[in-house]
């Protein structure tokens, strides 16, 4: 579906401004020049991450669960699978953020620059709990990374109830409508979501504050999957009233775009235009780039924090060298993430790596504390 790649690159290049925007002295000094994008990307490019919510919903129905029944025969299984693929490259920068931290420490002060780790803290990183625990994290947007494993293993958990359900002789009645059960277990949890659960921050470390937009993005794949017009319609209709009503109750701009992007994805899937059959010369880069949106998210934040340790060096400069600086950081977080998607990111899942590089991650936390 190269329109979804297409989507996950803009996102993410918009994440990545958001970030640059906000950290190290560099944008200060570029704000001078472009007030109106920087500022926009400052407040609101983090508005991005609900497109990645909605689209990882999307995927997560469309792998587990095209028809509405689980098609995993080992959920654990799965879930372990899908812890393997998703740490590889998240340990491999998150090593990387330790060390470049470690170095520009001398050079940059307040808060950009995360603390030397203690060992419960890159424990808890390494097990995708930081937030959980209340860990500082050590680097920008790890936290996305817990959530998107909780997502997972809620959504798997939510589709694999009517298996459970099979199992019980009073529930041999309902085998008709067993393929319902998981679409009407997501629609009831996203309004959860939505209405309640999104509008409590402390439920901002856990999946039920997100879920809204990422159940969203499963009911859009399954819509997507009605065969009469009149099905497609209705169900909608539906979609777009479950999330009208939650901006109705209370207005989120996050979450008014998580619902713009469902029903975006949903007209594109009915109409065939996620696979693009004529495929624009002009949407290759962006293709390009939103295949390797996971690694770039990854791997910004130590580019990040080294060009604005060496802009810091540089003594006094003009608002352009600091404009280019910003480029700059662009250019060489997009080669890190081309090297990061190529030897880890790609590579099978496999414990043995999964193990070397948690290893990696706490021998590099314990020697930078020292």
């Amino acid at each position: 579906m190269p329109l979804l790649d297409i989507a996950k690159g803009l996102a993410c290049a918009v994440i990545v401004g958001h970030h640059l925007s906000r950290y190290g002295a560099m944008p200060v000094g570029a704000f001078l020049l472009a007030p109106g994008l920087l500022g926009w990307l400052a407040n609101d490019g983090r508005l991005a991450v609900q497109v990645f919510l909605v689209i990882a919903g999307f995927l997560a129905a469309s792998s587990l669960a095209p028809d509405g029944l689980l098609r995993v025969e080992r959920p654990m299984a799965r879930i372990l699978q899908r812890y393997g693929r998703l740490v590889m490259p998240y340990l491999a920068a998150l090593t990387v953020s330790v060390l470049v931290a470690a170095l520009v420490r001398p050079w940059m002060v307040g808060d950009d620059v995360p603390a030397a780790p203690s060992i419960g803290q890159l424990l808890a990183h390494g097990l995708l709990m930081q937030d959980l625990l209340g860990y500082e994290a050590l680097s920008t947007g790890v936290w996305y990374v817990a959530i998107d494993f909780q997502l997972f293993v809620l959504a798997l958990a939510l589709m694999g109830l009517p298996a459970m359900l099979r199992r019980a002789p009073a529930a041999a009645a309902a085998a008709s409508y067993e393929r319902w059960i998981p679409v009407a277990l997501v629609l009831a949890v996203a309004t959860a979501s939505l209405l309640l659960f999104n509008r409590n921050a402390d439920l901002d470390g856990t999946a039920f504050y997100f879920f809204g937009a990422y159940g969203l993005g499963m009911l859009a794949f399954w819509i997507g999957r009605a065969t009469r017009a009149s099905t497609w319609r209705s169900a909608i209709v539906l979609l777009a009233l479950t999330g009208a009503g939650a901006l109705a109750v209370d207005w989120r701009s996050r979450i008014a775009t998580a619902l713009v992007s469902a029903l975006l994805i949903a007209v594109a899937q009915r109409r065939g235009w996620l696979s693009l059959g004529r495929r624009p010369d002009a949407a290759m880069p962006l293709q390009r780039l939103g295949r390797m949106s996971y690694s770039l998210f990854l791997i910004h934040f130590p580019v990040l924090l080294a060009t604005n340790a060496a802009a810091a060096q540089m003594g006094p400069h003009p608002a352009w060298f600091d404009a280019l600086g910003l480029a700059a950081t662009f250019g060489l977080s997009v080669a890190a993430a081309q090297l990061l998607h190529r030897r880890v990111e790609l590579r099978p899942a496999s414990w043995r790596v999964v193990a070397a590089l948690f290893a990696g991650l706490l021998v590099s936390g314990m020697l930078v504390s020292f």
